[in-house]
């Protein structure tokens, strides 16, 4: 994976994200709205020729974002952690 960000505002982030799809953007997207922003979307504008993009809108886009990514992580914990408890049965 590689990011690379292309705008960064006061209230707007675009972050374009190499090597990945739908499956990680979209639950990036996910986290950031659960995290308070007003506006997260992606988009990959063709699925040959161009890298998927994350956008990001609201009062501190870098720190939604930041935070989105460490919801990610704490609920894959969680379900590994859940997950072997479970298959000791």
């Amino acid at each position: 994976m590689e990011l690379n960000v292309l705008e960064q505002t006061e209230n707007k982030i675009v972050v374009e994200v190499r090597g990945e799809d739908h499956t990680l953007l979209n639950l990036l997207r996910e986290a950031c709205w659960t995290e308070g922003a007003d506006q997260a979307t992606y988009m990959i504008e063709h699925p040959y020729l161009s890298q998927p993009k994350i956008i990001v809108r609201g009062k501190n886009p870098k720190k939604i974002l930041i935070n989105a990514a460490q919801l990610i992580i704490d609920q894959i914990e969680e379900f590994a952690k859940e997950f072997r408890r479970a298959s000791k049965s």
